[in-house]
């Protein structure tokens, strides 16, 4: 029963979320360098309150976790947002705490491929002038998978979906090591995250590289190496600000004295200080993109 009123409860907020889509978009012509929305599809790496409201505000608590975020503040994508000067009510977002890639549920939540198709078959059309942001494959690895054939199906499936139905600017994030974050370190599967980490992003850095020519070059697909952000916080910290790239600041429900020199929050997720960095980056990745 608990898992029918949590499935319904996800199914009524993605609605609601795809309404408000629907009555934001704009039909004025925009260039890539006036991005107008930010729509975004993941896990809880972006996830703003999606699986907190569906929770009635169970989970993640809060405190420690800041307002339904998996972070400590802020996630990436919000920092994003404000730094292109946009307000809340031009974030759409539908990235869900534990989601997978796959095209249907796992534990009652939709996969990324599920959230980009309910958004696409939904409305009737996207918006061009809006960039949109995919970022997920983690929690396939973390949840058993041994190989990395259906997560990059699942991502390519979602991109091309989403770059087809119109969609002009997307930005597909690869993934940190998932054998150094602090809940897999100092395990006996530390190795073979790591390994099948790095087999993922050739993957999926060869994936959307057919896609865009498939596609074609007036799409502007954009790659995020947040792997090549995280070696670089865990072998330099302090060029970061960071003290600590090695153990979360979340210790059970007590929270260090300065988060913001910690690279992780808890053991899986990042702080908002390494959020913020994430979305310097992704900035950075977006500010030159060619006239469309």
């Amino acid at each position: 029963m608990k898992k029918k009123i949590f499935a319904v409860a996800l199914a009524l907020l993605t609605f609601i979320m795809v309404i408000l889509a629907a009555s934001t978009q704009s039909s004025q012509s925009l260039s890539h360098e006036n991005i107008n929305e930010i729509y975004v599809f993941g896990d809880s790496l972006s996830d703003t309150g999606n699986i907190f409201k569906a929770t009635n505000g169970v989970y993640p608590p809060s405190p420690p976790y800041f307002q339904g975020r998996y972070s400590n503040g802020p996630v990436w994508v919000e920092h994003l947002s404000s730094k292109l000067g946009l307000n809340q009510t031009k974030n759409m977002n539908f990235a869900l705490g534990g989601a997978t890639t796959v095209s249907s549920s796992l534990n009652g939540i939709p996969g990324t491929l599920a959230q980009v198709n309910s958004y696409t078959k939904s409305l009737p059309q996207v918006n061009p002038n809006a960039l949109y942001i995919l970022w997920a494959g983690a929690n396939d690895y973390l949840f058993g998978a041994t190989n990395t054939n259906s997560a990059i199906a699942n991502i390519s499936n979602a991109v091309e979906s989403l770059l087809t139905a119109g969609v002009n600017t997307i930005l597909v994030a690869n993934l940190p090591d998932l054998g150094k974050i602090p809940a897999t370190y100092n395990t006996a599967n530390a190795s073979n995250l790591s390994f099948i980490t790095n087999q993922h992003n050739l993957e999926l850095s060869k994936s959307i590289d057919s896609l865009q020519k498939k596609l074609g070059f007036h799409k502007n697909i954009i790659q995020l190496d947040t792997n090549h952000l995280y070696r670089e916080a865990i072998s330099y910290p302090a060029k970061f600000g960071f003290t600590n790239v090695t153990s979360s600041c979340l210790s059970n429900i007590t929270s260090c004295k300065n988060p913001d020199q910690f690279l992780f929050w808890d053991g899986i997720h990042p702080t908002t200080a390494a959020h913020r960095i994430l979305a310097d980056a992704a900035l950075k990745a977006i500010i030159n993109l060619p006239r469309l």
